[in-house]
């Protein structure tokens, strides 16, 4: 597979995700703004995968900063975190990330009378966001292994968005879980629906697949209840952008009609996501905030106009899944089922015991 972002000597390397799958381009951003702005327009997309990249920006910026002491760095780490703090606002990973990236910096801070050199910082944060890419492969490759099991010996799959290695550092979490369950010997072809309006299913999940050779039929969002109606669907499998403490999960826009579709029709409904994508400090996904894109993703596809020009457009990007249709949520450290509030705070209190990094994993390469 095609790595979705690497650390390079020149800078991070962005698998540019709007050209798939027509164009296998990369982006290279030389600063953190670069970054950000990769984020924000979704050059790179999917919650764990944000989460890698803003760790790398952070560390990219602090690697370019002019800075020559600690007192001059502070305040330019802080609006370097700042900066990748709001580019998105629903996936709680991207949160995740940069506070994982504020501890090294802030221990490096209060190490002693001596402050530390601009480039021990450097190197420190460097080694923080490859830790955290690693990290982000090991834990998906653990969930996969947990979520394998509650996928039939054989059967058809149905997907919503992408949650592949797209959307991680690697191999993916609802992906994932397909990835395991075939290398486990079990016989799973996949229905990816095309995700409107940005086509996430249509373009990146089938494509990614396909390069896996994994057998992957492309449906339009609408045909979705057909299909679970006929019996042609044995279990729904996503991603998550954050999950409340009650089990309620925000993801793509179109995630909880899938959900309701699948309850209805006694099809298993899971959720693949790390313990990073837990945000246990919300009751449920009330709490969430959703957040809200232009009209040009819904009006216009690669340029060319689908509505009337002057026509008022709604684009939430995410929609909240109450946690009643979810019939697991599967994790490196376990699979979880209701009630929530208890399998995931018992999960969360797992979370310091990560994964070991895979094996050969390169510093460079995601």
């Amino acid at each position: 597979m095609i790595p979705t972002l690497e650390w390079t000597a020149e800078g991070v390397r962005l698998l540019d995700q709007p050209a798939l799958p027509g164009t296998v381009r990369y982006v290279l951003c030389r600063d953190h703004h670069a970054v950000a702005a990769g984020i924000k327009d979704m050059v790179i997309r999917g919650a764990p995968a944000i989460g890698v990249a803003a760790a790398m920006g952070i560390a990219l910026g602090v690697k370019v900063s002019r800075a020559q002491t600690l007192a001059e760095l502070s305040p330019e780490f802080d609006a370097i975190c700042e900066t990748l703090r709001v580019t998105r606002p629903t996936a709680v990973n991207l949160f995740w990330a940069i506070a994982r990236m504020r501890a090294v910096f802030a221990a490096l801070a209060a190490s002693g009378a001596t402050p530390p050199s601009i480039d021990a910082i450097r190197q420190a944060l460097e080694d923080e966001a490859l830790r955290i890419c690693a990290d982000d492969i090991a834990i998906n490759q653990a969930l996969g292994r947990h979520g394998a099991a509650l996928l039939p010996a054989e059967g058809r799959v149905l997907t919503h968005c992408n949650a592949g290695a797209l959307a991680t550092a690697g191999y993916g979490t609802a992906l994932g879980v397909i990835r395991a369950a075939i290398a486990a010997g079990k016989k799973i072809d996949v229905f990816a629906d095309e995700t409107r309006p940005y086509l996430q299913g249509a373009r990146l999940t089938a494509w990614e697949l396909q390069q896996d050779n994994i057998p992957t039929t492309v449906i339009t969002d609408n045909m979705t209840g057909h299909f679970l109606h006929a019996g042609e669907i044995c279990a729904v499998i996503v991603g998550a952008d954050r999950i409340a403490a009650n089990g309620d999960v925000a993801n793509k826009i179109g995630t909880y009609s899938v959900a309701v579709l699948a309850k209805e029709n006694n099809v298993p409904f899971y959720v693949a996501a790390p313990v990073s994508t837990l945000d246990l400090s919300l009751a449920s996904g009330a709490e969430i905030p959703i957040e809200q894109r232009g009209a040009a993703e819904v009006t216009h596809l690669q340029g060319v106009a689908l509505t009337p020009e002057g026509v008022a457009v709604a684009n939430p990007a995410f929609d909240v899944t109450p946690h009643r249709y979810v019939s697991a949520i599967i994790t490196e450290h376990g699979v979880a089922r209701a009630p929530y509030t208890e399998s995931l705070a018992r999960l969360a209190a797992n979370s310091h015991a990560q994964p070991a990094p895979v094996a050969g994993s390169s510093r460079a390469r995601a």
